[in-house]
């Protein structure tokens, strides 16, 4: 009976158990890692989406233009399938004028580095001219009141904390002004609003992104204007209280227009059913060239497939390319994904999204069930040659997250992310701000979870 035990006991263990080929995988993974950095093609196609397309917010001529310069970019690398998916987005035109002047009493006036944030409404030809009031936070707003608001335009001066290690933490600090600044303002009676600039850095750069609005409370212009000039503005109504403030923005909102995702696939060889899917998204904000946000993402994804195809390594799974339309403004894309995913009863083993910026990666962060988790984990001393540390879990992105009701484990690419907001949404994310050794590391590692993944499963 003893020896009957042992031997259930052995076989359990030999076919329940996934045996990893260490010396296989090793070797596998190693030569993604030599290709990407060898070759200089995703870094090209970065180049020639920055700068020969450059800002590509949805909606736009640019947007149409690097919609269709990603579709040739699959269909030249003879994959199995490559096809647009139609998605509806907002048009909101940022316009020529963008205007923010101090008139500190009977001095000067200062023109301010600015930019509408998107969705803003225009001020009219003439703008507003208004006395502005500073706060740091929305209690102080509310304690003001609309006796003291009414009328004026409002400074949100809220720095982002520089103690947080984590950037992106930082950051969700302080987006929430920007998102909410003109809703909150105009419930009492504001006339506009003007944002400090959502990052760290201190500089004369303006930071865009999106912002909200409510339908039943009036839609007031928003602003940012630059870290220094934050600092600029506060000093002068330390000085005189009372100067006033004026703001043009031609920014409109046109009708909603088409768009697309684009999809690539390599099919699998034995469960072509079965799909991993990663991408990043191809719109951008429109004053920079979109480089770190996320046309690295959209490169470093694509180039995963043109890793498989130059080392000849078919597949067992579906191998799918996600290049998402419409992450900056309403998700609409990554909606229409899931829809149609779910409506087609699209089996994911796993979704992958790189948008944390081209820097270098450390590792990934997993939205998954905690087997799954230590699944992944498994793999960590195949790619920690590599620098790739770090496993944990914990969030993934905004492109991929619908698809977590289906119980897809969702997987974010991790980098460095000290640099990461002074580019964001700003005129400084330029193809020129990404290093290609960094971008093509990020490739490579994506490629080898991608691989690992394909060949255990979960």
């Amino acid at each position: 009976m003893r020896r009957t035990f042992f031997l259930s006991a052995i076989f359990y263990l030999l076919f329940s158990i996934p045996i990893y080929s260490q010396d296989n995988d090793s070797l596998a993974i190693k030569k993604f890692f030599d290709n990407a950095l060898s070759d200089t093609t995703s870094y090209n196609n970065l180049r020639f989406l920055c700068t020969r397309i450059g800002g590509r917010i949805c909606g736009s001529p640019q947007a149409e233009k690097a919609v269709q310069w990603s579709r040739t970019v699959l269909d030249n690398m003879g994959l199995d399938t490559v096809y647009l998916q139609k998605c509806m987005v907002r048009r909101w035109v940022r316009g020529n004028d963008e205007t923010v002047t101090v008139y500190p009493g009977q001095k000067d006036n200062i023109p301010l580095h600015a930019c509408a944030l998107g969705g803003s409404v225009g001020t009219g030809e003439k703008g507003i001219k208004a006395e502005v009031i500073e706060v740091k936070d929305y209690d102080e707003l509310k304690r003001l009141g609309t006796r003291n608001i009414e009328g004026k335009i409002v400074f949100i001066n809220h720095p982002a904390d520089p103690a947080f290690y984590y950037t992106f933490s930082a950051y969700g600090g302080v987006a929430g002004f920007r998102v909410f600044g003109a809703l909150q303002a105009a419930r009492y009676g504001a006339a506009a609003v003007v944002v400090r600039s959502a990052t760290i850095a201190h500089d004369w750069y303006p930071h865009t992104g999106i912002m909200h609005y409510a339908d039943t409370i009036k839609k007031i212009p928003a602003a940012a204007i630059s870290t220094l000039d934050a600092d600029l503005l506060s000093s002068l109504l330390q000085k005189d209280p009372g100067l006033t403030l004026l703001i043009r923005l031609s920014c409109k909102e046109d009708p909603e227009t088409v768009s697309y995702n684009v999809i690539g696939e390599i099919r699998g060889s034995e469960y072509p059913g079965e799909v991993i899917a990663f991408g990043g998204h191809l719109d951008s904000w429109d004053i920079g060239q979109g480089a770190h946000d996320d046309g690295t993402g959209v490169v470093q994804t694509i180039e995963v497939l043109r890793l498989f195809r130059a080392l000849k390594i078919k597949p067992k799974r579906t191998l799918r390319v996600v290049v998402f339309m419409d992450e900056e403004v309403d998700q609409r894309g990554a909606k229409v994904y899931a829809d149609e995913a779910k409506r087609d009863h699209v089996k994911h083993i796993a979704a992958i999204e790189c948008d944390r910026g081209g820097t270098t990666p450390f590792g990934f962060s997993i939205d998954a069930s905690d087997d799954q988790v230590k699944r992944i984990r498994s793999w960590k001393n195949l790619l920690l040659p590599y620098g790739i540390y770090m496993f944990e879990k914990g969030g993934s992105g905004v492109d991929i997250r619908d698809l977590k009701s289906a119980g897809t484990p969702l997987i974010a690419l991790v980098t460095d992310s000290q640099r990461y907001f002074d580019f964001h949404h700003s005129p400084a994310d330029t193809f020129d701000k990404v290093n290609q050794r960094e971008l093509q590391l990020g490739s490579a590692a994506v490629a080898g979870l991608v691989f690992l993944i394909d060949k255990y499963g979960f």
